[in-house]
């Protein structure tokens, strides 16, 4: 019995899992690029003169654009495939990460952020797709958290390489060694990547597993891309990333920031408390992953499995509302780490439950719709961000700004995920 379980393992093969580490490392190289900002901020809004505003102006161009790639990448990854689709992205945000080091004024690092945006809008519909692609319903979760861990990984390697860079090059060096690691990865993906059943590393045995499921549960008549719209599975998506995912922005953007002011924490060099922060997005999205998979092993639905674990991070998000009425910077850390770990499991769990009720014909432009309204929620609450923070920078006590900021981020996932539990149809639930 032992033997059979093992050398059905063993037959099934593994190249599967090699896609997944090229997808961890578009990841990774994504969320590094899209950091680096963030990091110089205090640098950079000295040098420029830049006011709160001025930056939230910035991460709203980059939102904006982001909003419109994903929309557009979306429905071209499913016209064109993933191999293709990724190979633009990456050209298009590697090129435009390095952009940055040639721009003096705000309205040309807003061109830049824009041009990354585009970009970077790619990489989730073509990961996503992929991970479909290769993997039964039963690994898609987990699959999808390890890739997803990639943003992870690349937020805990800026606060490290980019003061490194900062210290030793200057801020240009910053956006030019990280965007080229993007087109040393194209490589790699151009020489390695094609769908299953024209990879040659892949086993008969592999093959069968990989297109194992029970074929899709939404008939495979084509769906156009308007009516994806009247659809209610397209609103749950919708609204796990509208609500969530400018959080996670505010996460990464203003982090860096929210330490320095509330702890005066000096960016100059590698700051251990961001690295902690960010490594533990790592845990939570694998985590996140893994536990739903759990759970559809243990006989649980895939959606219901999904949505167990969204109201699970969901309440761990809720201790960061004391982040900035806190005077010890570590507990800070305890409760953000927590809030971004948990944001990284519903991410893997919200990205996962798109594709248990889509077809994979249509994926991609479900990912892009609900990008584009993550982005959407990425341009207002930047805007509200910088208004806030710079009213209160004004009366001389920014703190009170973050304090709301905080707030609103603690009780948001509660409040999609009710949303959620009424949207989804009640046959994905019963399966």
């Amino acid at each position: 019995m032992k033997r059979s379980v093992l050398q059905k393992l063993k037959d099934r093969g593994h190249y599967r899992w090699v896609v997944v580490v090229l997808l961890f490392f578009a990841t990774t190289i994504n969320y590094l690029d899209r950091q680096v900002i963030g990091l110089l901020k205090p640098v950079l809004e000295q040098k420029f003169q830049w006011s709160e505003t001025d930056f939230s102006k910035m991460v709203m161009a980059f939102s904006f654009t982001y909003a419109i790639g994903l929309l557009l990448f979306g429905r071209w990854i499913d016209k064109i495939g993933t191999r293709k689709g990724y190979i633009v992205s990456v050209i298009v945000w590697s090129a435009a990460a390095m952009v940055h080091a040639f721009v003096s004024t705000t309205g040309g690092f807003m061109i830049a952020r824009g041009l990354l945006g585009i970009g970077e809008a790619g990489n989730f519909p073509a990961a996503i797709k992929t991970v479909a692609e290769w993997f039964p319903r039963r690994e898609r979760a987990l699959a999808t958290g390890l890739f997803n861990s990639g943003a992870s990984v690349g937020a805990v390697l800026a606060p490290v390489v980019v003061p490194l860079l900062l210290a030793s090059f200057g801020w240009q060096w910053a956006f030019i060694v990280t965007g080229a690691l993007g087109f040393i990865w194209l490589f790699f993906w151009w020489h390695m990547y094609y769908l299953p059943a024209q990879t040659a590393g892949v086993s008969v045995s592999e093959l069968a597993y990989i297109n194992s499921d029970a074929e899709e549960l939404i008939p495979q008549q084509k769906v156009s891309w308007a009516s994806l719209f009247k659809m209610r599975e397209t609103w749950v998506f919708i609204t796990g990333k509208f609500l969530a995912d400018p959080i996670w922005w505010f996460f990464l953007f203003w982090m860096p920031s929210f330490f320095a002011s509330r702890f005066a924490l000096n960016l100059s060099k590698p700051s251990l408390h961001l690295v902690i922060v960010y490594a533990a997005t790592t845990l939570g999205s694998i985590g996140g992953g893994y536990l739903s998979s759990y759970m559809i092993k243990k006989g649980k639905t895939p959606v219901r499995a999904r949505k167990l674990s969204l109201l699970i991070a969901a309440v761990c998000v809720v201790p960061v509302t004391i982040a900035s009425y806190v005077d010890n910077i570590w507990i800070a850390v305890l409760v953000i780490s927590l809030a971004a770990a948990a944001h990284n499991a519903w991410s893997a769990n919200i990205f996962t439950i798109a594709s248990d009720m889509f077809p994979k014909h249509s994926l991609s432009s479900v990912i892009g719709i609900g990008g584009m309204a993550g982005s959407v929620g990425g341009i207002l609450f930047p805007l509200v961000t910088g208004l806030l923070l710079d009213h209160y920078k004004n009366q001389g006590n920014i703190i009170p700004g973050y304090q709301t900021l905080f707030v609103f981020c603690g009780m948001v996932y509660l409040l999609a995920w009710l949303i959620i539990h009424f949207l989804i149809p009640a046959k994905y639930i019963k399966q």
